[in-house]
């Protein structure tokens, strides 16, 4: 199995900078990070036309967190500046494995 080492994120903006989305990528994932930098000028050429304004960044993946990800955090300043991170959300399911048994000769 590849493990992926970075994700390369591209987001689109309004000539503001207020109204931005993420933008679409062929490849998104890399197993190098180096593979990421190198990718990413050609990506947002290849999406020239989209926005009016579109910013990227490769963000490193930890291997060992590498299926707990569950969210790309992202924010697009006034200036231009994209600040991304790879997060975890805080949500715990918990479930009861034990089930009463059922009485049958009581129950309906």
């Amino acid at each position: 199995m590849e493990h992926i080492a970075a994700l390369l994120l591209v987001i689109g903006c309004s000539n503001t900078m207020a109204d931005c989305r993420e933008l679409q990528v062929p490849v998104s994932v890399f197993e190098t990070a180096d593979q990421c930098v190198a990718e990413r000028p050609f990506a947002m050429a290849d999406l020239q036309g989209q926005a009016e304004h579109i910013v990227a960044t490769c963000l490193a993946v930890d291997p060992a967190l590498e299926d707990d990800y569950d969210q790309v955090v992202w924010k697009v300043g006034p200036d231009g500046s994209l600040d991304a991170s790879l997060e975890i959300s805080n949500i715990v399911v918990a479930s009861d494995m034990t089930r009463p048994e059922k009485d049958y000769l009581s129950q309906q």
